[in-house]
């Protein structure tokens, strides 16, 4: 595969085959401000106007156009040759995401459509292809002005503007042909028991029959510790791996074991999948989280997932390990993943780094006081569970962000327990600040600048009185955990030049200053007796937005270690 390639490592490493051809690079693009596309025949096969480097959506400048205007469609054209050696097989079209509404055609014949701009798809192509060449095209509709469509931190205006940024039109993740066997391995679900030192493995396959085994390896360092097999019945199986002595993911040790999962025909291997998996175990035990039975204060940042080159994505891998690595040398030990379903490659090196994340949905630009936001949120909102459920740094979900009373009294209610019933855990946060409905874990939300008045707001907490709450319509305090999942905000940016930036309260006065400031909010948080974490923001500035620890460039703005030293003091909800 060409160095020169694009974010060319392998999109799932949680489900990875051999035979896969990587589609990022350069493709036909054409803009459709009138929706007119499809008259004019850009699905048959049409040559386009333009040219965009795919996966980069066309408001980056990784894109090669850098255009930040709205677009309400946009088109997409390749050819694409499967390699011979995939013979008879079948060829599944993956897409990591595209936003938001998306319509692929495979030589001139409708593939598929999917709907929602974080959650991947794919299309079995195999019915469409001819020897040789292949013309593939796809269509995705965005209009982020809709008030059902979900968007998150994309901005609603022409223009950024506050807390809201550059747009993220179209393709945005990878995409790719893989080459699959009819019967095969569909997807697993990974559920760590360290009481019993035992991976349980639930397997979904396709098109297997009834008395096809599914044989399961699990490895550590290399060395075969575990081998299960069990019977395909009704499209599943389930196996138990019995480790021995289990060795615990945590952020001080995040070890990972290899799994190897195989579909077998007689003696034959069907189909296989490579993975792995992270032993770790989540409890709640107020006022504590617990994570492999010890409270773990979760000293967190929030993350917003953006880049200036590549706005929604990272210019390359190395970029998204080096944000962990940006954030855990200030002493943070994970994020909230806000307003944004993050590339699964974030999380694998979040599973290899040991970082604890939260994962969100990009709830904001949709309006759930209509009752039939319902059908745009949910469905997407469980295929992200469902894509992310195996991943050891994932400790929590929060679905939605700062709801209002408005909704109706059935949606936050309705989107909780659906999350629960997919996984039944992890911790849900219903909606992360304002107004609770039914959730594991209370979190409030507070930019209150002022030391003395930020701690007072916690202060009657610490005895037998109530928590902070954002609004007189949240649900009462039921003895959940607590913690302030959105704090500080320091705007700090003292070479401005122009009128643009925005930040929380009022500027410090000098570096030392800003210091001063943020040690005495993080320890009236960190020395809270009932407080099970706080979440920071932000780890880096974006565009107009100058509250970041590091720059958009992510450049420190002060002292690391500094940081890192006020983060890292032991938490009173650690002595326990």
């Amino acid at each position: 595969m060409s160095l020169d390639l694009p974010r060319p490592e392998y999109p799932c490493p949680q489900w990875a085959r051999p035979e896969w051809l990587n589609l990022n690079g350069e493709w036909e693009f054409e803009e459709d401000p009138d929706l007119s596309g499809l008259e004019r025949g850009l699905s048959c096969g049409r040559s386009l106007s333009g040219r965009i480097v795919v996966p980069f959506a066309p408001e980056s400048q990784l894109s090669g156009l850098g255009k930040t205007d709205f677009m309400p469609a946009v088109w997409y054209r390749r050819a694409f040759r499967p390699p011979d050696e995939w013979g008879s097989r079948r060829v599944l079209l993956h897409f990591g995401a595209v936003d938001y509404e998306t319509t692929v055609w495979v030589n001139g014949h409708l593939a598929g459509s999917h709907r929602g701009g974080y959650s991947p798809f794919e299309f079995d192509i195999t019915p469409h292809l001819r020897g040789g060449e292949n013309d593939l095209v796809v269509r995705a509709i965005d209009d982020t002005r809709s008030p059902l469509q979900p968007s998150g931190k994309q901005s609603g205006k022409r223009d950024s503007y506050g807390c809201l940024y550059t747009r993220s039109t179209g393709i945005w993740q990878t995409v790719w042909l893989e080459a699959v066997p009819a019967a095969r391995l569909e997807r697993a679900w990974f559920l760590p028991d360290l009481d019993r030192n035992r991976l349980s493995v639930v397997v979904q396959t396709t098109g297997a029959a009834s008395g096809q085994v599914v044989i399961a390896v699990a490895r550590a360092e290399g060395a075969e510790v575990a081998k299960a097999e069990a019977g395909v019945e009704g499209g599943a199986a389930a196996l138990d791996l019995d480790l021995g002595k289990a060795r615990a993911w945590s952020p001080e040790d995040p070890f990972l074991y290899d799994l190897e999962l195989r579909l077998m025909g007689g003696e034959r291997a069907i189909d296989c999948v490579e993975s792995y998996f992270g032993m770790r175990q989540i409890d709640l035990d107020p006022p504590a989280i617990l994570l492999n039975g010890r409270p773990v204060f979760q000293r967190l940042v929030l993350d917003q997932g953006y880049y200036p080159d590549g706005v929604y994505t990272a210019p390359d891998e190395e970029a998204l390990r080096r944000d962990i690595e940006l954030s855990q040398a200030m002493g943070f030990n994970g994020a909230r993943l806000h307003q944004k379903v993050f590339d699964p490659r974030f999380l694998y090196w979040a599973d290899r780094l040991g970082y604890l994340v939260w994962g969100e949905y990009p709830s904001w630009g949709l309006d759930i006081r209509r009752p039939e936001a319902l059908a745009s949120i949910l469905p997407e909102w469980l295929a992200v569970v469902q894509r992310d459920f195996n991943h050891p740094s994932v400790v929590g979900w929060c679905p939605l962000n700062e709801t209002q009373h408005e909704a109706p009294p059935a949606l936050v209610p309705a989107v909780y327990w659906a999350t629960k019933q997919l996984d039944p855990t992890r911790p849900i946060i219903d909606t992360s600040g304002y107004v609770h409905a039914v959730t594991d874990v209370n979190d409030c939300h507070t930019y209150e600048q002022d030391p003395e008045k930020f701690a007072a707001f916690f202060s009657a907490f610490a005895g037998d009185g109530e928590p902070f709450r954002n609004s007189e319509f949240d649900a009462p305090h039921r003895g959940q955990p607590y913690f302030v999942s959105e704090y500080g905000g320091i705007w700090w940016n003292p070479g401005q030049t122009d009128e643009k930036a925005w930040g929380y309260g009022d500027r410090p006065g000098s570096e030392e200053e800003f210091l001063s400031r943020y040690r005495a909010l993080t320890e009236a948080l960190l020395f809270h007796p009932k407080m099970c974490g706080f979440c920071y923001t932000q780890l880096y500035d974006i565009e107009q937005e100058v509250n970041g620890l590091y720059t958009y460039g992510r450049q420190p703005k002060f002292d690391a270690a500094v940081i890192r030293a006020i983060n890292e003091q032991r938490a009173a909800i650690e002595g326990r």
